[in-house]
């Protein structure tokens, strides 16, 4: 395991990286090498040109992301957090689900670390937001809807509404990411629900998935990522992973595209009506 330090050094020159100052690459290692963790967890998403998806998940040691009840709220720890808000002020975009807007009434800002917020986009295939959700009146980022050709047509002020086809299971991922870097945004950071990151991560998508563990035990409630059930473990993902201590949180960092490419059998991948 890998301890994380930050100083406020370390943060300018991913951030100069982000913008395409690739010239601070070198300089990213200090001579005694407090920068080498840092680099190598947020370097990728720095300096990612092209597509490139990143997907997070903040959850209990039991792998609870909430209480039956729904109160998510404080699961990670303070440096857990400041890791979540890095992620955002690195990235062009990112992604939620309708239910994470309904239950949860999220910012998707960056508050906790400096750096710009991203554009937040809502998975919301049958147009179930009335538009009085608080992501639509906070002055935040810009807001961006994907809803489904056949979704009742709401309105929405000041949104841009983007409608796709619907498949079988709701609006294919590819299609989102592909609409998305149509508008230069091509960093994305898909941050839930469970179901949401599972459409990416099934559909061979994501990049990299970060597991940010806290220190607390919940004992039930719904976990961070839904994936479709396997029968045998010769079947399960092993991605290529490297551990950080942030401090009050881990961070598992695992590489999804290092992994043997997994039979899909032409499996058409969707996000879920309920994304």
């Amino acid at each position: 395991m890998r301890k994380v330090e930050f100083s406020d050094e370390t943060w300018s020159r991913l951030l100069s990286l982000r913008a395409g100052s690739h010239s601070v690459m070198e300089d990213m290692v200090s001579g005694d090498g407090r920068d080498d963790a840092a680099f190598d967890l947020y370097g990728p998403i720095a300096q990612a040109s092209g597509s490139f998806v990143l997907a997070q998940v903040g959850q209990s040691l039991d792998g609870r992301v909430a209480t039956p009840a729904g109160d998510a709220r404080d699961i990670s720890g303070p440096d857990g957090l400041a890791h979540l808000h890095r992620c955002r002020a690195l990235v062009d975009a990112v992604i939620v689900g309708v239910s994470t807007v309904k239950l949860d009434d999220p910012r998707l800002s960056v508050r906790m670390v400096k750096g710009p917020d991203p554009v937040r986009v809502v998975i919301d295939c049958k147009a179930a937001l009335t538009g009085e959700e608080g992501i639509f009146h906070d002055g935040g980022a810009p807001v961006i809807l994907f809803q489904a050709e056949d979704a009742p047509r709401n309105r929405y002020e000041g949104v841009e509404v983007i409608r796709l086809k619907r498949h079988d299971h709701g609006l294919d991922p590819r299609a989102i990411l592909e609409a998305l870097s149509d508008r230069a945004l091509s960093r994305i950071l898909v941050e839930g629900g469970a179901r949401t990151i599972a459409r990416f991560i099934e559909a061979d998508l994501v990049d990299h998935l970060h597991i940010a563990i806290s220190p607390i035990i919940i004992g039930s409630g719904p976990a961070g990522i839904s994936l479709s059930p396997i029968e045998h473990l010769k079947s399960a993902r092993r991605p290529k992973t490297d551990i950080y201590s942030l401090g009050s949180d881990i961070v598992f960092d695992c590489s999804l595209k290092a992994e043997p490419a997994l039979e899909r059998q032409g499996e058409k991948v969707s996000v879920a009506d309920h994304a």
